[in-house]
């Protein structure tokens, strides 16, 4: 049963990760990865939240595994990193690094603070 949940979190958030990464480069241009920061932050901040909650196990397993594992995207933001690099833009390079990691530790911390006091 677990397994289904997280398959089902999982058939949520790859596409919900697809469409907004469109949106935003859509709107902000591809020359920086704007997108994927984007998901990966805010599936930082639900994940904080979601593990800042009393939650059952079912829930941790739809959202917190299966919804923002797939929303948030480790080898993306490696990759798009890595093209940066390669195309000569180092600090670009560098700044999505520094970025996606200090913007998802606090978005992930916000996130576990507002559930811990939410539920008392």
């Amino acid at each position: 049963m677990t397994a289904l949940l997280v398959a089902l979190g999982a058939a949520l958030g790859a596409p919900l990760r697809y469409l907004a990464d469109r949106a935003v480069q859509a709107r902000f241009g591809t020359g920086f990865p704007w997108g994927t920061l984007t998901v990966n932050v805010l599936g930082s901040l639900l994940l904080g939240a979601v593990t800042g909650l009393p939650a059952d196990p079912a829930l941790t397993a739809l959202v917190g595994t299966g919804f923002c594992g797939a929303l948030t995207t480790w080898s993306t933001l490696s990759y798009e990193t890595l093209r940066l690099a390669r195309a000569g833009r180092r600090h670009a390079a560098l700044a999505n690094v520094a970025l996606s990691v200090a913007a998802g530790l606090a978005a992930a911390t916000a996130g576990y603070a507002l559930a811990r006091a939410a539920t008392g």
